[in-house]
């Protein structure tokens, strides 16, 4: 099957009407009147982000799903997709059926077609690059710089599960022990942590509550990194109780068996949730809004002037720092 075929059978089916059917080099997308566009590209790379083992259309909505979370934290609606994938000599057609079942899955699902992209070989591992489009009112775009102090800090869903299902898939993919603390673990409770690994849940359904918000980011890279960096970002100072950030049962669970877990609950990453930043006198809309959308929010903290100093209180009252806060490439 040449380069052509490929497409024409796997991804012209995803293409929206800006895709021109993928027949041709380019796309052609109009943002809707009265509003801008906001555009974001997250690579994944096998053995990186995602194991060689793992189902290819689990890696190819994972894909799709960081992109549309920054679309989220920006409150943008999706408008569309480019796909840039690099197959490896083994790929198979059974793979790329699966892959892109995967991936029109997610994006049917957030009404974000594929608008256009590029298909190559790699002698390296298979390496998979988006770049997602979305629009926003002019002006209304929630940046990182523009909280305040005396702003709300929320966060959304619950933080940490992906990190502890991370340890899991990576044991399951190595043929290793899982760690102690998975034996008190249900089946479904280890199913979930790994699931949320495998496929982030962007919360799209957040974009009306968002616009309440003062500044938002979506946390990727470890909850108390980003947080940091939206703080660092704004010329503020993080003041948080750490006993407040929601976690689910299954990480709950996995915390008691190890309390030694929370650093790489709160710093571990791929939690692919929202932290923003509140005015006081808008709290209770977001709230509101937040609730009819169906997303529970958190509210861990507040932020301060930069010269009153970060503040991240543990369970046992005391101010507790983390060395390694976030994942980091490099």
């Amino acid at each position: 099957m040449d380069e052509p075929e490929l497409i024409a059978r796997y991804f012209a089916p995803l293409a929206g009407p800006g895709g021109l059917g993928l027949r041709d080099d380019a796309a052609l997308l109009a943002p809707p009147p009265g509003k801008e566009l906001v555009l974001t590209a997250d690579a994944l790379v096998a053995g990186v982000h995602f194991f060689q083992q793992d189902p290819p259309g689990k890696i190819a909505a994972k894909a799709l799903a960081v992109n549309l979370s920054d679309l989220a934290a920006k409150a943008a609606e999706p408008l569309g997709f480019l796909l840039t994938l690099a197959l490896p000599r083994d790929w198979s057609l059974d793979w790329l059926e699966a892959f892109s079942r995967g991936l029109g899955e997610m994006a049917s699902e957030n009404h974000c077609p594929l608008l256009g992209g590029d298909t190559v070989a790699t002698p390296g591992p298979l390496t998979l690059s988006i770049t997602a489009l979305g629009a926003v009112a002019a002006g209304a775009m929630k940046r990182r710089t523009t909280a305040s102090p005396g702003d709300a800090l929320y966060v959304s869903g619950t933080i940490g599960d992906a990190a502890l299902g991370l340890i899991l898939r990576r044991a399951e993919c190595s043929g290793e022990t899982p760690p102690r603390w998975a034996s008190g673990l249900s089946c479904e409770q280890r199913e979930f942590l790994v699931g949320r690994y495998l496929l982030p849940r962007p919360r799209l359904a957040l974009v009306p509550a968002l616009r309440a918000a003062s500044a938002a980011m979506d946390v990727s890279d470890g909850l108390i990194g980003d947080l940091r960096a939206l703080a660092r970002a704004s010329g503020v100072a993080a003041q948080v109780s750490l006993s407040r950030i929601p976690l689910s049962d299954a990480a709950s669970a996995a915390l008691a068996a190890d309390p030694g877990l929370f650093d790489t609950m709160v710093c571990g990453g791929d939690d692919y949730e929202i932290l923003c930043a509140v005015p006081p006198q808008a709290a209770a809309a977001f709230e509101n809004f937040s609730r009819d959308a169906g997303v529970p929010v958190t509210a861990i903290g507040a932020l301060a002037a930069a010269e009153a100093g970060e503040l991240l209180t543990g369970r046992d009252g005391r101010k507790q720092n983390f060395l390694r806060d976030r994942f980091s490439h490099f």
